[in-house]
């Protein structure tokens, strides 16, 4: 094992908290090439698709790489920007409004860093951020409400990949889940409320999670689970009755049985059973991405319409909504409880004498400045 030398212990520097917030990870540019390398690193993830490996590496080099990024880079232009993908931009939005949040709750000092689980930036470059602020205390929010192992898994893994090389390893929590919080809850229904209030009300709502395979839940992963509760508590805080709401799984992928009911099949039924007025809301998605605006607003628009429906309304994610960041520093700030950063009666004079005396000793007796 070869440890990272630059990751040796620094005498002196000041400790902060380091919050890692990380999401799925975007392509660097709507392009073919840029598409090819990011499901390349994707969809290799052995979390993401549970298959042996030598027949999975010649289906996804010799058949899905050939074929699906040419596919991919086109729905991706269709929802590009100017500033970039739609998923870094929110990320980035919301990187900057938890760092706001909690630098004015923290008494100590703290740092936060964008990264992605695919593509850039990298799990390892968010860490090395953190790491040159000279965070002591690591704190890695995953932006997966839901827990699944190929999402919130993979993160903890990449996360450990990088660290297990390292000679000095920060203190480490990481917060697992959280999709029964108050707090998100509140900001969810808050959002769709909103929504309401200024474009009309649909006469039915359709909760959007993202798939998995249905044997991934019967292997044990709690992701449906999960999602069940977030639907049925989000739906309880609109004081929706049974019949107004529904739950469905969308962007299978492969011919297996994933996570049912699929959101296409339910959209294309649905105006024949006389429900032809639908808003749709994705509780699982943090940020607006490929998933929400394309696929969701635009694709399952359009079979929804060609079935016959007559109103169709996306409602967007929560992105960097004011409620939605308050429930991100809150849920941060509990997670990070007992570390000095987070005690309210920490003093930043006291510890920087105790370190520097501490440091003092530590030169003295032979150690790195």
């Amino acid at each position: 094992m070869h440890y990272q030398s630059e990751s040796h212990y620094a005498h002196g520097r000041p400790a902060r908290l380091g919050v890692l917030l990380t999401n799925l990870g975007t392509p660097d540019a709507p392009t073919p090439a840029a598409l090819r390398r990011y499901l390349r690193e994707f969809l290799w993830d052995p979390r993401v698709v549970e298959f042996p490996r030598l027949p999975w590496w010649l289906i996804l080099n010799g058949v899905i790489l050939n074929i699906r990024p040419k596919r991919s880079a086109h729905a991706y232009a269709k929802v590009w920007t100017a500033e970039g993908s739609p998923l870094l931009v929110h990320s980035r939005a919301q990187a900057a409004g938890l760092q706001q949040r909690l630098a004015a709750a923290c008494t100590g000092p703290v740092s936060i860093a964008l990264a992605m689980r695919y593509g850039t930036p990298s799990i390892e470059a968010g860490l090395r951020e953190l790491r040159e602020a000279g965070a002591e205390r690591l704190l890695v929010l995953p932006l997966y409400p839901q827990y699944s192992g190929s999402t919130t898994g993979s993160t903890f893994d990449a996360v450990a990949e990088v660290l297990r090389r390292w000679r000095w390893v920060p203190e480490l929590r990481f917060v697992n889940h959280y999709h029964d919080e108050p707090a998100y809850i509140a900001a969810m229904a808050a959002r769709i409320r909103a929504h309401w209030a200024e474009h009309g009300r649909g006469e039915h709502l359709l909760f959007s999670f993202h798939g998995v395979p249905r044997r991934y839940l019967l292997a044990g992963d709690p992701y449906h689970c999960h999602c069940q509760k977030t639907a049925r508590l989000l739906a309880e805080a609109l004081e929706l009755d049974d019949d107004g709401w529904t739950i469905g799984f969308q962007s299978r992928f492969g011919r297996e049985e994933w996570l049912k009911p699929y959101v296409d099949g339910l959209l294309k039924g649905w105006p024949g059973e006389g429900r032809r007025s639908v808003d749709v809301f994705c509780p699982g998605f943090a940020a607006d991405c490929l998933e929400t605006l394309e696929e969701i607003a635009m694709q399952n628009r359009e079979l929804f319409v060609a079935a016959g429906g007559q109103h169709y309304a996306y409602i967007p994610a929560l992105n960097d909504q004011l409620e939605h960041l308050d429930a991100l520093a809150a849920l941060a700030l509990r997670h990070a409880a007992g570390w000095p950063e987070t005690n309210p009666d920490w003093d930043g004079r006291q510890v920087s004498a105790a370190e520097e005396a501490a440091r003092q000793r530590a030169l003295a007796l032979g150690a790195q400045a």
